[in-house]
């Protein structure tokens, strides 16, 4: 499994993997929608509480630090 750290301007590392989806008796498999998107968790290194967000599939290789951070950021706004 993939997974990417950030960190933000407050000083706190995000590890963020793609979820899994859960289906039911079978084995689980990573998230795929049919729109060409996958479900991001985001887990901080400190107080801050774990995101979920929604990026393209092409994640690892398009979607920047500051792109991947600005997604994270806007999420906890959400949450709040």
């Amino acid at each position: 499994m993939e997974q990417r750290e950030v960190t933000d301007q407050g000083n706190t590392a995000w590890t963020c993997v793609q979820a899994y989806a859960a289906l039911g008796d079978k084995a689980a498999s990573l998230t795929e929608s049919g729109n060409g998107t996958v479900t991001l968790v985001c887990t901080p290194g400190g107080g801050a509480q774990t995101v979920r967000i929604e990026v393209g599939k092409d994640w690892m290789e398009k979607l920047t630090d500051e792109q991947l951070l600005a997604a994270i950021s806007q999420t906890q706004q959400e949450q709040a």
